[in-house]
């Protein structure tokens, strides 16, 4: 039986973690930048200030890192590849974004329109970054 590479998870993670990131300045500081600031204007909150954005960098990163984990440990029962990435992506995007989304969609802090965006673009981005991360991946020989 190979054993979890965990160089090669951490590397891969980081780079997976980097799409994430780009993906999420991409949909929330371009795409969404006005509706954001919209709903922020609607609920009287303070706009995310610097401590925010390295927090939130920094947990995508172990996101990242996270996902190329969850390919590691699903691979050897799936396969190594492509579609064994997107699966781990998929899971990954179900907590990051669609339990979240139900919740405080619910709870209105969210209007519609940004919500259904945010989960198209996040289906695309977790795939895409879960690959990414992934393709660099090997296991280690026992």
């Amino acid at each position: 039986m190979k054993k979890i590479n965990v160089g090669r998870v951490l590397l891969g993670g980081l780079v997976a973690g980097l799409v994430l990131n780009i993906g999420e300045f991409l949909l929330n500081g371009v795409i969404l930048a006005k509706d954001m600031q919209a709903d922020f204007e609607r609920l009287k909150l303070q706009e995310p200030g610097t401590t925010f954005y390295v927090n939130v960098t920094l947990a995508t990163f172990v996101l990242g890192i996270v996902i190329v984990y969850l390919y590691a440990v699903i691979r050897p029962q799936f396969g190594a590849g492509a579609r064994t990435a997107v699966c781990a992506g998929l899971i990954a995007w179900f907590f990051a974004y669609i339990y979240p989304g139900v919740i405080y969609g619910s709870m209105g802090l969210f209007s519609l329109k940004p919500l259904l965006i945010g989960l198209v673009w996040g289906l695309i981005e977790y795939a895409v970054g879960a690959v990414a991360g992934a393709s660099l991946y090997k296991e280690s020989e026992a």
